[in-house]
């Protein structure tokens, strides 16, 4: 695929970002594309390699996926990308993949991290790729509606418009199925909509793509809460199938003293707070956990906790620190992380980069956590006590645990703490409703490879089945599940 010699005449060539002291002026999206000639040039680097392992998406050394979870045509449409034909490139990719307007933004590009163009240089942009192919159907009439011409006279109600509530909807739907998605919030797209700031996914491109779904068919219901608003039974009632999508949404806490004190919070209140601030008045009605002028230090070096640290610096933070309990990860990969497994090596994100250029340092801090929070007479935490920690081997488990360094304890000044230490699994209050099985991890139980729960019609995805992890993923799980609420809906299935 591709120009033969593509990749030895061209350089990898990324779509051009906003510099960090001018983007952080604003909430908007701050890569500007490629042209289409330029971008011809980037799917002409897709060398023909014969064992296409970017669309491979399966678990091969060590226990790590590798390639893309959707089994894209990775390949395919680069070379169609090449050679000007972007209808066709634009009908390959979404045989596979029916959001690539979120994936071309979000996703980490595990394709990428499997080109066998990366093993001695650097890999295919595929992920830009895929996102002038969907900005290019958009623009050219092709990502229109397409209602199913036929109905089953089955009904679905999808519970969660996540990433994989909106797939497993979107494959049903497509199938013939009246399908109904039930969102808690007062917007539709879940962690799409307020888990993801602004600046990587702009919210008029999720309701571009939901009110099309909307065209072909789909029902959306917001403010429902199932499980507490609506019950269960009376959705059994009425449908013939019920999909769980409601994520992953319990927010890891962090126990220790002082942690009662105001102006500590979760990433995800703080974030969803700003997203939905901007979305209602442009943050003039003042209805967000606010950074200005504050000390700020954000606890998790995730994904979540990077975006905490861009959000603190738009508003205007006086400072940032991110506290990591891992040691740094190297710069390259190490002799026992080869290709084509995920590298595990140390990136510098968006918000590191702003840190960066507004502070003039990494605000990283690597193996290190909170021990004690300090407040003042209003309750209002002021201070936060950091200790080290180092590697040691449990001896009554035998695996190797991050301990507190004796004697290193620092204090450093806090006006506001967010917590971006991961999830812990689905809610209960949801899980307990519809009476599904979970396992130890909290996450709703199935049989291996299988999304139906131990309750007759009910079935899971996303997240809430896996446990946190990428939209991609997601996207995935809701596109299986929707192929098993099929066969058992009609007998057989063909999505």
């Amino acid at each position: 695929m591709g120009k033969p010699t593509g990749f030895l005449d061209y350089e990898r060539e990324d779509a051009r970002a906003e510099s960090p002291k001018e983007r952080i002026k604003h909430f908007n999206e701050f890569h500007i594309p490629l042209s289409r000639e330029e971008q011809q040039k980037q799917g002409a680097r897709c060398m023909d390699c014969g064992v296409p392992f970017c669309q491979s998406g399966k678990v091969l050394l060590n226990g790590m996926a590798s390639g893309c979870p959707l089994n894209n045509l990775v390949p395919e449409w680069n070379d169609l990308i090449y050679t000007g034909n972007w209808e066709q490139a634009y009908l390959r990719l979404k045989k596979t993949n029916p959001f690539p307007e979120f994936t071309g933004r979000v996703c980490p590009a595990l394709c990428e991290n499997a080109c066998t163009c990366g093993l001695n240089g650097n890999p295919v942009c595929s992920k830009q790729n895929e996102l002038s192919i969907i900005e290019y159907g958009y623009k050219h009439g092709l990502a229109k509606a397409r209602p199913p011409k036929f109905r089953t006279g089955k009904k679905v109600a999808v519970i969660g418009s996540g990433p994989s509530g909106l797939s497993a909807a979107n494959s049903l739907n497509k199938r013939g199925h009246e399908v109904t998605v039930y969102e808690r919030s007062d917007r539709l797209g879940g962690l799409l909509m307020y888990g993801i700031p602004n600046m990587k996914l702009e919210k008029h491109i999720v309701e571009r793509k939901i009110a099309i779904m909307k065209e072909e068919g789909i029902h959306f219901v917001t403010n429902a809460n199932v499980g507490k608003d609506i019950k269960p039974e009376q959705l059994k009632k009425d449908y013939d199938a019920v999909v769980l999508a409601c994520g992953s949404s319990n927010p890891r806490n962090i126990e220790v003293p002082g942690r009662e004190a105001k102006g500590i919070y979760f990433a995800v209140d703080f974030l969803k707070s700003t997203t939905k601030s901007l979305l209602d008045s442009g943050l003039k009605d003042k209805k967000y956990i606010s950074a200005k002028g504050k000390n700020v230090i954000v606890i998790g070096g995730g994904d979540t906790g990077n975006d905490c640290v861009g959000t603190s610096i738009r508003h205007g933070a006086k400072s940032v620190t991110q506290l990591e309990m891992m040691p740094k990860l190297p710069d390259e990969r190490a002799e026992n992380n080869p290709w084509p497994e995920w590298p595990r090596i140390c990136k510098t994100d968006y918000g590191q980069e702003e840190a960066i250029a507004v502070f003039g340092h990494d605000p990283r801090i690597y193996q290190t956590t909170v021990k004690e929070f300090k407040m003042n007479k209003k309750g209002e935490v002021t201070k936060a006590v950091l200790v080290n920690l180092e590697s040691k081997k449990d001896e009554k488990t035998g695996r190797m645990m991050m301990v507190p360094v004796e004697g290193s304890e620092k204090e450093i000044p806090a006006d506001l703490v967010l917590i971006a230490a991961g999830f812990l699994g689905s809610e209960a209050y949801v899980t307990e409703a519809f009476g599904v099985k979970v396992n130890q991890r909290t996450n709703v139980e199935t049989k291996p490879d299988s999304f139906a729960t131990n309750v007759e019609n009910i079935f899971t995805a996303g997240d809430m089945h896996r446990g946190q992890s990428l939209v991609v993923w997601a996207i995935r799980e809701g596109r299986d599940a929707a192929r098993e609420v099929d066969k058992q809906l009609m007998g057989y299935t063909n999505l």
